[in-house]
């Protein structure tokens, strides 16, 4: 090892990832989640090819694909059944490289997990101090100290994982807006059993300011999603009965998913997102990752992607360059540009996909999906699931001479 050490904040997907990739760097990492229980069930994911290079590079690629399901078929209908988009998830696979996956979130939680040491991870703890030190030697690079439930911990990084609601994005700035509603809230559940006559590896289906979508996984089990134009904070008494009156007249097989669900498996949440840009990534010696630092909504599929981009990119910047600074400039100029380009384009695709209200809207945009040549969807595709990770190749020990440099 190195002898460098950093602290992740937050046990998520992007901050496990973030663990897993500066261990491959070289460095001693503590993953701190203030969570009791790492509590991940209840939702599914959809892993485009980046996401899937991401975990290559990672090491745990391979157990991810075994995990989930390949999405080949599928694609977007309207509530009558009738087909806009067609899915050739194989014509993506082979253009990519690599496959689109659909997996629980508590199967890749896992197998993210299962790749660290049980030591590094610390549960139930929360950050409450952090400040850079210098310890009155100017030739020494200032540490980061972070107070965690009592304990001192020091390290030479500190990467801000800790979600949307990020505490340390509000510390380092203060006077961003943070996170702002989209105006959309969104219902989800995994199916009890499996659902008898699921076809469709992944399918989304837009009506009149609602969208309907599931993600089938290898036990026949699936994840569906409603997400529905509404004021942030609404709430239903029977969430599970509230999407049946919405949606159960769609067509197969939305019924067969609503009626293969218990009432407590549905979670509610309203989609947000960080609709203004931070300036910057970085601040000190402190990295933001995934949707602390670029939160967007879920319309591109991406948000899980950018996040394990994120930690593929900062551990092989780490890995080559001579000093955290200059390794935190890579990083911020790699990935604030992507990641917040990926975020404008999710917006727009959901103004001119589910959030799409008005009929005579709703008609224009069906009519022009269907007459959109296969290729140039593809296309689409391809230019968010174009993305080819960093090699992640440690260098020799950094020396405290070179950290100076």
């Amino acid at each position: 090892m190195s002898g460098n050490s950093a602290v992740v904040v937050g046990g998520g997907i992007g901050g496990l990832a973030a663990a897993i990739g500066l261990r491959l760097a070289g460095w001693d990492v503590t993953v701190v989640e203030r969570a009791d229980v790492l509590d991940d069930a209840g939702a599914g994911i959809s892993l485009a090819a980046n996401g899937m290079r991401a975990l290559g590079a990672l090491g745990v690629g391979e157990a991810v694909e075994a995990a989930a399901r390949r999405q080949y078929t599928g694609g977007t209908r309207t509530p009558d059944g009738r087909r806009l988009a067609a899915m050739d998830g194989a014509a993506l696979e082979r253009e990519l490289g690599a496959p689109i996956v659909g997996i629980p979130r508590a199967a890749l939680h896992r197998i993210l997990r299962e790749a660290l040491p049980a030591t590094s991870l610390v549960i139930g703890s929360e950050v409450t101090e952090v400040t850079e030190v210098t310890e009155g030697d100017t030739t020494r690079p200032p540490r980061v100290r972070v107070g965690v439930g009592g304990t001192t911990l020091e390290a030479d990084l500190l990467v801000a994982a800790d979600g949307i609601n990020s505490r340390l994005r509000r510390r380092l700035f203060p006077t961003h807006p943070g996170p702002v509603h989209s105006g959309s809230t969104v219902l989800r559940a995994i199916t009890e059993r499996p659902v008898d006559g699921l076809k469709a590896d992944f399918e989304i289906t837009w009506g009149h300011g609602a969208e309907f979508g599931h993600i089938a996984f290898p036990d026949g089990t699936a994840e569906w999603h409603a997400v529905l134009n509404a004021p942030a904070g609404v709430r239903y008494r029977d969430p599970l009965t509230e999407v049946r009156r919405r949606f159960g007249r769609w067509h197969e097989p939305i019924p067969s998913l609503l009626a293969a669900t218990r009432p407590e498996a549905v979670l509610h949440h309203d989609v947000s997102e960080l609709a203004t840009p931070l300036p910057s990534y970085v601040s000190g010696r402190v990295a933001l990752l995934g949707d602390a630092a670029h939160a967007m909504t879920p319309h591109l599929g991406q948000g899980a992607c950018q996040a394990l981009e994120d930690a593929v990119t900062l551990a092989a910047a780490l890995a080559e360059a001579r000093t955290v600074e200059d390794a935190l400039a890579r990083y911020d100029a790699a990935r604030r540009p992507r990641s917040q380009t990926v975020a404008r384009d999710a917006r727009r695709a959901g103004r001119m996909g589910q959030q799409l209200a008005h009929p005579l809207a709703v008609g224009l945009r069906n009519a022009a999906i269907r007459l959109t040549p296969p290729g140039a969807m593809v296309r689409t595709v391809l230019r968010h699931a174009d993305w080819t990770p960093p090699r992640i190749v440690p260098r020799a020990a950094w020396t405290q001479t070179d950290d100076a440099a």
